[in-house]
């Protein structure tokens, strides 16, 4: 099995805060999030809190879209032409996504993309609150351990060092810059 990262390796750019993005300006009442997004994003910023309460605020604007499966699916229909060109020709049935980005965003791109496997940070499509924890470093391998078991990943892709604990266990990985793959760097 292979294993990627989503944002930045698969997809080009950050699927989440495209979507965000994509939101202020189809779904204009979202904008009456920007005040409380501001606010958390200032105490990110100064260490204030931590990086799920931020994103926590900044999803709450969810709770301004009343059509929020609508509005997913509009959005990755219209961003299927974000996915790079070298993973369709690497695309194998078992392909794995691990992602930080919110479940319901990665698993519609996923379906349209045609990978059948995803995990990625539970969040409620509706309020925008997490029911667990981000899914990013350590805990994406706890993730795959509990989902796929004893496993091996012959091939983890991700553009992000803080995806070294996957890399680890996998039995080759890739650094993704752009449409560049290189080989995952050795710790010094």
């Amino acid at each position: 099995m292979n294993v990627y990262d989503w944002d930045n390796t698969i997809y080009r750019g950050d699927s989440t805060f495209g979507f965000v993005r994509w939101l202020y300006v189809h779904r204009p009442k979202t904008l009456l999030s920007i005040p409380r997004t501001a606010l958390f994003g200032l105490l990110y910023g100064i260490r204030a809190v931590k990086k799920l309460t931020f994103k926590q605020h900044l999803y709450h604007m969810f709770t301004f879209v009343d059509d929020m499966d609508q509005a997913v699916e509009d959005f990755t229909s219209s961003h299927m032409n974000h996915i790079k060109g070298w993973y369709r020709e690497k695309q194998r049935p078992d392909d794995l996504v691990i992602s930080a980005s919110p479940e319901f965003l990665i698993r519609s791109f996923c379906g349209k993309t045609g990978i059948e496997s995803c995990m990625a940070s539970e969040v409620d499509i509706h309020t925008g609150k997490y029911n667990g924890l981000n899914c990013h470093g350590s805990e994406k391998v706890r993730r795959f351990h509990e989902a796929c078991g004893s496993a091996k990943i012959e091939e983890f892709y991700s553009d992000s060092l803080s995806d070294s604990p996957l890399a680890e266990i996998s039995e080759k990985a890739y650094l993704v810059k752009g449409d560049e793959l290189s080989l995952w760097p050795k710790e010094k």
